[in-house]
């Protein structure tokens, strides 16, 4: 059943997560390049940055106070609270960019409803760019006049398709790469312009399909709200509907079936 409760709050809770952006850029953009940046490895070998975790604090703080019933899921300090509502935030996507001055990372923050992303917001502040979606709201990006409402392409054949794959190491380490070869041997063009920006770009319609290996929920939440609210499709890797499949496959829909079937056909002998 629905709770409409819920529903109703979406506008409220869009313009909540607008807000958290603000309050995230405000800890990464200044530590962004800097000569003092402080950088250390997690357990699993991954970077963390001072920025990585000043950001998802004062996220939380936000959070604390606004919505203190509501859980949290964040990539730095992991669950705590609610999950029938849960926030899910990564504070600094494209950490590894982050700490090489390179400006493609970004901060994805969404609302999970009962396990659905049902609100995504992502700030790229290096870029001065920011996407927006709630579920029946449409999705938005900034532009110099005014916020401009997304739409995934209309390409309807693979020939013409333009993909984002992340990158190489991704499909090897997931025993792929036979479905990469035949997804770069099918498509119009194929680059790897990596991590969340890739699914902004799905979400504008400049490109048509991102598939992505060892992805946590937090890497994708926000991103999953901004891509349906566009008109796209976004899945794990053999088309389950779950945030927890550790893949993904993002398309503008009207593609997905088809890569679906590419990536099957290339596995059989």
């Amino acid at each position: 059943m629905t709770d409409t409760r819920d529903d109703a709050d979406l506008a409220a809770d869009l313009a909540l997560a607008l807000r958290l952006a603000d309050a995230a850029d405000a800890q990464s953009l200044p530590r962004f390049d800097a000569a003092d940046l402080q950088v250390s490895r997690k357990a699993d070998r991954t970077h963390v940055t001072d920025a990585d975790l000043a950001t998802e604090r004062a996220i939380r703080e936000l959070l604390a106070a606004e919505r203190p019933a509501d859980g949290i899921f964040g990539e730095e300090y992991g669950a705590e609270g609610d999950t029938h509502r849960q926030w899910i935030i990564d504070p600094i996507d494209g950490t590894a960019n982050f700490l090489r001055g390179v400006p493609l990372w970004g901060t994805m923050i969404a609302l999970a409803i009962d396990g659905v992303p049902r609100v995504g917001a992502v700030s790229m502040p290096a870029l001065s760019r920011r996407w927006w979606a709630a579920d029946g709201l449409g999705a938005w990006t900034n532009t110099a006049d005014a916020p401009r409402r997304l739409s995934v392409s209309d390409v309807d054949s693979l020939d013409d398709a333009s993909i984002s794959f992340q990158s190489i190491g991704q499909w090897a380490d997931a025993g792929k790469l036979p479905e990469l070869q035949a997804v770069a041997d099918r498509v119009w063009r194929d680059r790897a312009y990596g991590d969340v920006y890739s699914y902004m770009l799905l979400a504008e319609g400049r490109i048509d399909m991102v598939a992505e290996f060892d992805v946590k929920e937090y890497d994708i939440a926000a991103a999953v709200a901004i891509v349906r609210e566009a008109g796209g499709r976004m899945t794990a890797f053999d088309g389950a509907e779950t945030l927890s499949a550790l893949s993904t496959l993002a398309t503008n829909g009207i593609l997905h079936d088809p890569f679906l079937s590419l990536f099957r056909d290339a596995r059989l002998p």
